[in-house]
C-alpha cells in the first residue's frame, strides 16, 4: 500500500508517519513543498515502513498524483482556511485520478463544504473523508456514545495541549487567522455565532480515578463539530467548542486583543502568527500533561441528565491524538475495512471503541462522569473509579448520614521544633503504638465532619467538594488552611495527592505545599489508612496508620 502524505514533514504527517512506523510493507511519500526538509525527515525516519521523499506543490499536484498512483492521499498541510479561490484543488484531482483522499482539516466551513463532492466521489469509486482528526471524529464518537442514554440537547467541549507539546506554525495560523472574527455555531436552538477566542470558559478535565488537569480556561475555536454536529441530533440547541492553551497569561493577552478587534474593527490578526508560534513554543513549563472533555446535557424519561467524558494524555502521549484517527483508518484499510465512497465530513469514520483499542497501552486516559445532586461526597469525586475501590473503601464512603469507625493506630510524630510547633497547632495526636482510634463522620454543609479521636486526643477537619479552580477536588479544611486533594484510584489503593492549598482563601506557595504518601485499601476485610503530613523545610509532621471497622451502634 503507497500512501503519499502531503505536509509529511509537518507536525501532523510526521507524527502520522511515526504511528504507522510498525507497519510492514507499506510505502510513505512523504511529499512537501522543500524537498531537503522532506529528505531530512526521511534520513532520521525510523520503522518498517518504506519512506520516500518528494518536493510537491499542492497546486500542481495532478503530474504527482499521474506518476505515482499511490493507494490513499493523507493531506496534513493545512491550513485549510486559507486555501483560496479553489480550496479544493487536492479532493478534485484525487477524484479525477480516482485515488482515496482523507484529511486533517480544522476549519468549519471546509470541513462542511466537502460534501459538495458527494456525488462525484460515489461515481469515481473513491472515499473522500475531511476532518480526520480528534474534531469532530472523535467528539462525534463521544456524543453518539452518550446518545445510547439520553436525547442530546447540548454539546460542550474543549482540547487542552501540554505545554510542552509544541504547536505547528499553520495550526497557529489558522487559529488566529480566526481570531476576532464570527465563528458559525447553534446557539438557543438557532444558527448563530460567536467570535472566535473571545467566549471563554473554565473547566476541569478529570478522569475518574486519575489526577486531575488544573481548572483551565477554555477559549471558542472554529472546528468542523460546531457545523456537523447539530445535523445529527436535530433536538440540539446549543454547542461550544473551546481550546486551553498555557500558559494562560499569554492566552488572555490574546482573548484581549480578539476583543480590541472585534470592538474597533481592526484588521486580522494573522501577522502576529510567528510571533505567538515563537512564544508559546518557548514557554514550555508546567506539568506535561494534556487533556480534552466533552461535556452533554439531554432528557432520559423526562428528565435532565448530564454526562462528561474526559481525556488526560501524560507525557508525550497527547500530541499524537489528532493523527490517531487517521492511523486507525489505515490500519483498518489494511485489513480490508474500507469506507464507503462519497464525499463527506469524517463524523462517522470510527466509533469510540476504535480510539479506546488505540489508547491501549499509551498514557492516555479516559472515563465517563455523570452529574447529579444526588453523590456522597466520595462516589461523586471518584465517579466511575469509586466501583473498583476494595469494599470496605466503599462501605466507609458510600454512606451519607452520621456514622462512627474504630480501630487500633500507630502515630508518628515529626521531632523537629518547627514539626513539634506545626503538629500543635493542628492537634494531631502524640506518637504512640496500639492506639484506639474512632472516627465520626456528620453530614456538615455538601460535605463532611471527620471526628478523630486518638486514645482521647481529638482533632477534626471538614471535607467538601471543590468549587471553581479546586473543581473535582476534595477540599480538606484544618482551622483555616485548606488543602485541595486529588483522589486517585491505583490497583486496590485510593491515595490522597495534594494539588493546592490556601489560608481563608488566599492562595499559598505550591512550593511550601504539605505532602506525603497518603492512601486506604483493605485488609483482612478491615479498612486500611496509612496518613503521612510532611512539609518542605519542616518535614515529617504526623503520621498515623492503622485499620477500622464500621461501629455496630
Amino acid at each position: 500500500m503507497k500512501i503519499l502524505i502531503l505536509g509529511g514533514y509537518g507536525v501532523f504527517g510526521g507524527r502520522l508517519a511515526g504511528l504507522l512506523a510498525d507497519v510492514p510493507g507499506i510505502e510513505l511519500l512523504i511529499c512537501g513543498r522543500r524537498l531537503e526538509a522532506a529528505s531530512a525527515f526521511c534520513a532520521g525516519y525510523v520503522g518498517m515502513p518504506a519512506v520516500r521523499a518528494l518536493q510537491v506543490d499542492r497546486d500542481r499536484i495532478e503530474p504527482v498524483l499521474a506518476a505515482e498512483r499511490p493507494d490513499l492521499l493523507v493531506d496534513a498541510s493545512g491550513p485549510f482556511q486559507e486555501y483560496g479561490e479553489r480550496p479544493y484543488r487536492v479532493i478534485e484531482a484525487c477524484i479525477a485520478a480516482r485515488i482515496p483522499y482523507l484529511d486533517f482539516a480544522d476549519g468549519a466551513d471546509f470541513v462542511f463544504g466537502v460534501a459538495r463532492f458527494d456525488a462525484q466521489a460515489r461515481a469515481a469509486g473513491v472515499y473522500v473523508l475531511s476532518g480526520v482528526s480528534s474534531f469532530p471524529v472523535l467528539t462525534a464518537a463521544v456524543v453518539r456514545r452518550m446518545a445510547r442514554d439520553m436525547d442530546i440537547v447540548t454539546v460542550e467541549g474543549g482540547i487542552a495541549p501540554s505545554p510542552h507539546a509544541g504547536i505547528g506554525l499553520n495550526v497557529m495560523r489558522a487559529v488566529v487567522g480566526y481570531a476576532g472574527a464570527p465563528v458559525k455555531l447553534r446557539r438557543n436552538g438557532a444558527p448563530g455565532h460567536g467570535l472566535g477566542l473571545a467566549e471563554s470558559r473554565r473547566f476541569t478535565v478529570a478522569v475518574p480515578g486519575r489526577v486531575p488537569l488544573r481548572n483551565l480556561h477554555f477559549s471558542l475555536v472554529d472546528v468542523p463539530d460546531l457545523q456537523v454536529l447539530p445535523l445529527e441530533y436535530p433536538g440540539m440547541t446549543d454547542i461550544w467548542i473551546g481550546a486551553a492553551p498555557i500558559p494562560e497569561a499569554l492566552h488572555r493577552l490574546l482573548n484581549l486583543l480578539v476583543k480590541a478587534r472585534a470592538r474597533f474593527g481592526l484588521p486580522s490578526l494573522a501577522p502576529l502568527s510567528r510571533l505567538f508560534y515563537t512564544v508559546l513554543n518557548l514557554m514550555k513549563f508546567g506539568e506535561h500533561r494534556g487533556g480534552m472533555y466533552v461535556r452533554a446535557t439531554g432528557t432520559h424519561a423526562g428528565r435532565e441528565m448530564v454526562q462528561s467524558w474526559h481525556l488526560l494524555a501524560e507525557g508525550d502521549g497527547g500530541p499524537y491524538i489528532p493523527s490517531m484517527a487517521v492511523e486507525a483508518v489505515v490500519r483498518k484499510l489494511l485489513v480490508g475495512e474500507r469506507p464507503h465512497d462519497g464525499a463527506r465530513p469524517a463524523t462517522h469514520a470510527l466509533e469510540l471503541a476504535d480510539y479506546e483499542r488505540l489508547f491501549d497501552g499509551r498514557s492516555i486516559f479516559t472515563g465517563f462522569r455523570r452529574d447529579g445532586p444526588d453523590a456522597s461526597l466520595y462516589p461523586d469525586l471518584l465517579g466511575t473509579a469509586f466501583a473498583t475501590l476494595p469494599g470496605q473503601v466503599q462501605a466507609l464512603h458510600a454512606a451519607a448520614h452520621a456514622r462512627q469507625w474504630r480501630g487500633v493506630a500507630e502515630v508518628r510524630r515529626g521531632t523537629g521544633l518547627l514539626s513539634r510547633l506545626v503538629g500543635g497547632v493542628f492537634g494531631f495526636p502524640p506518637a504512640g503504638a496500639d492506639v484506639a482510634v474512632s472516627v465520626a463522620f456528620a453530614p456538615e454543609r455538601g460535605g463532611e465532619r471527620w471526628t478523630r479521636d486518638f486514645a482521647g486526643k481529638r482533632f477534626s477537619s471538614w471535607q467538601r467538594r471543590g468549587e471553581g479552580r479546586n473543581a473535582r477536588l476534595l477540599v480538606e479544611r484544618f482551622g483555616l488552611v485548606d488543602v485541595a486533594l486529588a483522589l486517585v484510584v491505583e490497583e486496590d489503593r485510593l491515595h490522597l495527592v495534594a494539588r493546592r492549598w490556601s489560608c481563608l482563601g488566599i492562595p499559598l506557595p505550591t512550593a511550601l505545599l504539605p505532602s506525603g504518601r497518603t492512601f486506604e485499601t483493605e485488609r483482612d476485610g478491615r479498612f486500611v489508612f496509612d496518613v503521612e503530613i510532611a512539609a518542605p523545610l519542616v518535614g515529617l509532621i504526623a503520621a498515623y496508620r492503622g485499620t477500622l471497622q464500621a461501629d455496630p451502634a
